[in-house]
């Protein structure tokens, strides 16, 4: 494994951005920065061996460091949607930041994506990676606890992507991680990723209000626009969501949490690419980038440009009584595993 390191540019308090590049034996890459524990660049093969990025990025850092899309972000302490920007820990109520209408959604206004995170790269039997670590101070975003946060990325010669959280606290809080990337297998800049075809091992949806935040309650996928059981195209039914514009909505992942187990599979008709992702955690948020603007704020990604598959733990789970806990104690370890494997048809 080739590994890479320069600058991606310094912060206006001049904090020094590093980027990272893991080129495996067959000349396919990732790229990673500090900034926000971040994916970049992921650059893998059609079916002619033709070499193409299938994330969205943005080619400077400034983008990054103002409100944008979250392109590869690591999304903490909260991703998804808090309800009312509130919970209770013991009896204790915490009050966190609100940023989108009266809720908080992932994590407040400067979250993990907004912050440079300490680095170290590693090569081990299998390939080679870098492992990014931050401190979430007590009370950051209004979130109780010190906690010190992993997220750890590792690219192989098989062209498996794994990127593995891990955190530990001082005091009991909440905790819910996704990587925030946003994929076109046809390479990003193509059009739109309506013609892909999707398979998700879901049976059930989270049900949710008009913003959507959880009720609860959870629905089947069978007879809605949520059901990826066979193989379907993302566009045949996303017009049927208008509120949302399109999909936007957390999946329930068959089996077992805390098991790596295969979530869904991508495949790109024109290019032949594959997606494969496997994950431990419960739920994955489908997301068809209906509000991507266009333009400066999102590199001139429109919407529908790319997906998102949010691997994450349900959004709102602190309120949610029958929701797999997101509540993290001081003296546990939280482990999450998530992995795009990258193949053609």
């Amino acid at each position: 494994m080739k590994i890479d390191k320069q600058s991606f540019g310094q912060t206006p308090d001049g904090q020094a951005v590093t980027r990272y590049t893991l080129t495996n034996s067959a000349g396919n890459s990732v790229q990673v920065m500090t900034w926000g524990a971040s994916l970049l660049e992921v650059r893998v093969p059609d079916r002619l061996g033709n070499l193409e990025n299938v994330n969205c990025v943005f080619d400077s850092l400034a983008p990054y460091l103002t409100k944008h899309p979250y392109f590869g972000s690591t999304v903490g302490r909260f991703c998804n949607r808090i309800g009312n920007a509130q919970f209770s820990i013991d009896g204790t109520q915490y009050s966190l930041t609100v940023n989108h209408g009266k809720h908080q959604l992932h994590g407040g206004i400067k979250n993990f994506a907004f912050k440079n995170w300490e680095s170290e790269s590693y090569q081990d039997e299998s390939g080679g990676g870098v492992r990014f670590t931050l401190v979430s101070p007590d009370g950051d975003e209004g979130f109780p606890g010190e906690v010190s946060v992993t997220t750890d990325y590792h690219w192989n010669d098989a062209n498996e992507l794994a990127i593995k959280f891990t955190a530990t606290t001082d005091a009991p809080t909440h905790v819910n991680f996704t990587n925030h990337s946003y994929w076109n297998l046809a390479g990003v800049g193509s059009g739109t990723m309506l013609d892909h075809l999707l398979t998700i091992e879901a049976d059930q949806v989270l049900d949710v209000d008009g913003d959507l935040i959880p009720t609860g309650k959870f629905n089947d996928v069978e007879g809605t626009p949520f059901d990826f059981r066979e193989p379907t195209a993302i566009g045949k039914r996303n017009d049927q969501l208008p509120a949302t514009k399109g999909y936007d909505h957390c999946l329930v992942v068959r089996g077992e949490a805390g098991n790596l187990r295969s979530a869904a599979r991508v495949v790109d008709p024109q290019s032949g690419r594959v997606m494969e992702v496997e994950t431990t955690q419960p739920g994955m948020q489908l997301y068809a980038a209906g509000n991507l603007p266009g333009g400066d704020k999102s590199a001139g990604f429109g919407p529908h440009d790319a997906f998102c598959l949010e691997t994450q733990h349900f959004p709102d789970a602190p309120n949610q009584p029958s929701f797999a806990s997101t509540l993290l104690k001081p003296g546990e370890e939280l482990e999450e595993v998530t992995v795009h494997r990258f193949l053609v048809d």
